[in-house]
């Protein structure tokens, strides 16, 4: 669930921390007052698009910080993907906006868009009265029917998901195998000419031609490097007047001192280290002169064997590695050429067995499916009669589709909420009211096995009141008992059910700013009084008293 939130320099907020409840946290102000920046602000924390337009007026970068606590989710395998640390049930979720960049980080580690939807979908769930929301939409019907079924079906939908992923890997190779059984005798032996270029070449390593030029231009350069090696050599060890007789000279002056005054033995020891050093680069300049040796037969080799390198890394790429890669891609389009007739047929028989067992699969699911479908169907038009929809009808439909990842069925949500229509899609019919209420419906239906902690609602309750207003506050209190709800609302009576009460305010001074702050005690009662009555008076808190008590 969200425990904490940090914003700074968000639109209209200069700087906000909260504190949210488990439960119900409800959200209320005046219209216009800005209550729908902080659903915002979590919306962009967990990877919504943002703009250079939310940073507020004057500041270089926005920020928003969330603390989430876990308790269902084990991420031990998206953490270790990503390179994120698993502090353990608190997870710091943050996303800095400026004007020409957006980052998301958890836990301190950068992380890209990928994983920011992967990690939403395990803690969040977010639905206004303003969008589509996606239970609406007939592609996730079926998903939503498959999460009711999960604890009977759910073990034989991976297997099937499975065995379809294999299935279309097959297809896949099937169509590789066919396109490069079609290719002509000509390309096949421009194929195998390019192979014998390279592999005539015999070529030792990605680097042989950066070694190489290193030896040539050792052995184009004999005679400077004994001239510079040797010199230097008998500059250091050679006649009177080389470095090493001037150091030992040294060493003794500084031996005899030392004697005298025990300070110097450090500077003493210093010296015959270096003296030790210098006896080493010494005999390795003197080794390197005697090894040199002028040979031309060797450097006609290297040319010839270099011009060989550059005209293979001009035809097949720039560079040694990039020729080696295309030998291996050369050699692989050969092989999968030459792939006899007999193993496509053997792929094609292996592939309509597996379809034969797909179809077996898909038609055991379709069956589970419609079992559970009539009743999740009942408990749905249950709930809804709750809601104050007591002439509802509800129907899971299924139409018959090619095989896919889901199996063979189409599933779609009808519903009629006038005893004088028919069962219609559910984005059709119902009204925005109607549509909260069939959410909330699912919702609740759902809450026990949901992995999900948190529900935000962002003014799903417009267009009820009375008896509605009720029931929808009764139900939003239900869920509550098993995740976070985080609600806006213009309903007293919702309002009244809260366990934390966020009231937001706009103020215009030299500069607009919002204000959230945490209602309790008087401060709330009259929040919800002036919900209920449009201001605050005797009657209104009265009623307010009433539907806190």
């Amino acid at each position: 669930m969200l425990s904490k939130i940090f914003i700074k320099n968000y639109i209209l907020i200069d700087e906000l921390e909260l504190d949210f409840a488990g439960g119900l946290n409800i959200i209320t102000g005046e219209t216009g007052a800005g209550k729908s920046i902080l659903i915002n602000a979590v919306d962009i924390a967990f990877g919504a698009r943002a703009g250079k337009e939310v940073i507020k007026t004057g500041a270089d970068k926005a920020v928003i910080e969330l603390s989430i606590i876990n308790k269902k989710q084990d991420l031990t395998a998206l953490f270790d993907e990503y390179g994120i640390d698993n502090t353990g049930e608190e997870i710091i979720l943050s996303r800095e906006i400026t004007p020409t960049a957006s980052r998301s980080r958890v836990n301190g580690c950068l992380v890209n868009q990928e994983f920011m939807k992967n990690f939403r979908e395990l803690f969040i769930d977010i639905h206004s009265q303003h969008q589509t929301y996606s239970f609406l939409q007939p592609k996730y019907h079926i998903t939503l029917l498959d999460s009711y079924t999960k604890n009977t079906c759910g073990a034989l939908l991976e297997k099937y998901k499975t065995e379809y992923d294999r299935y279309k890997e097959m297809l896949a190779e099937l169509d590789i195998l066919k396109n490069s059984a079609d290719k002509t005798e000509e390309q096949i032996d421009f194929l195998k000419f390019q192979l014998n270029e390279i592999d005539e070449a015999q070529l030792v390593s990605p680097n042989e031609d950066e070694e190489l030029n290193n030896e040539l231009s050792i052995l184009e350069n004999v005679e400077k490097l004994k001239d510079l090696t040797g010199s230097s050599y008998w500059s250091i060890s050679g006649d009177d007047g080389a470095v090493m007789d001037a150091l030992l000279q040294i060493k003794a002056n500084l031996s005899k001192a030392s004697g005298m005054d025990n300070k110097l033995e450090e500077t003493e020891a210093s010296l015959v280290e270096a003296i030790e050093i210098l006896k080493d680069v010494s005999s390795s300049l003197r080794e390197y002169s005697s090894s040199l040796e002028s040979d031309e037969e060797k450097i006609n080799s290297i040319q010839e064997r270099l011009f060989l390198l550059d005209k293979l890394k001009r035809k097949y790429g720039g560079t040694l590695e990039k020729v080696i890669e295309q030998r291996e891609i050369f050699r692989a389009e050969l092989e999968g050429i030459e792939f006899s007739t007999q193993n496509i047929e053997e792929l094609e028989a292996k592939i309509t067995e597996l379809h034969t067992n797909l179809e077996k699969m898909a038609e055991e699911l379709s069956q589970e499916r419609k079992n559970y479908a009539g009743v999740l169907s009942s408990l749905i038009v249950e709930k809804l009669e709750k809601l104050e929809l007591p002439k509802v009808r509800f129907e899971i439909h299924f139409d018959k589709c090619e095989l896919n990842s889901n199996g063979c069925d189409k599933v779609e949500f009808l519903i009629s909420t006038n005893i004088s229509e028919g069962l219609k899609p559910l984005a059709k019919v119902a009204s925005g009211g109607e549509i909260s209420r069939v959410m909330l419906a699912i919702k609740t239906i759902f809450a026990e096995s949901d992995n999900i902690d948190t529900v935000i609602f962002d003014e799903i309750d417009t267009g009820i009141s009375g008896k509605t207003s009720q029931a929808v506050a009764e139900e939003v209190k239900e869920l509550a008992k098993y995740m976070q709800i985080i609600m806006i609302t213009h309903q007293a009576i919702i309002a009244s059910k809260s366990d934390k009460h966020f009231y937001v305010r706009k103020t215009q001074g030299d500069k607009t700013k919002v204000d959230i702050s945490v209602l309790e005690g008087e401060a709330k009662l009259r929040a919800i009084a002036e919900l209920a009555g449009g201001e605050v008076t005797d009657e209104s808190v009265k009623f307010a008293q009433t539907l806190m008590s």
